[in-house]
């Protein structure tokens, strides 16, 4: 990233690697008094491995700036193109001692 002379502005690049992007049916959130961590994971049925993806780390402002951002952006889809419908019960059961505070999205 490079910040462009008094402008404010930060250009952010995009490698070809990255914006191919990373398939993940589940995330892993924990956290601690400084950050929050997200696991993104892809779980494939009849595989008792499932492998953490990609890991990001957020400092607590950022951690909610991600969740009001998402719920922004989740508002705008379902305006276009309707309630996303949400399936309870069908995603997987993680132990409960996890690594500490454990949330599923």
């Amino acid at each position: 990233m490079e910040d462009k002379k008094g402008s404010g502005q930060i250009s952010i690049e995009l490698n070809d690697e990255v914006a191919q992007g990373i398939y993940s049916n589940l995330a892993v959130i924990t956290h601690s008094s400084g950050e929050f961590v997200i696991d993104f994971v892809r779980i494939m049925p009849g595989i008792p491995k499932a492998p953490v993806k990609s890991r990001i780390i957020l400092t607590p402002e950022h951690a909610k700036r991600l969740a009001s951002a998402l719920e922004d952006n989740i508002a705008k889809y379902e305006s276009v193109h309707g309630t996303i419908k949400e399936v309870k019960g069908s995603g997987p059961v993680m132990p409960s001692s996890f690594g500490g505070p454990t949330a599923q999205a």
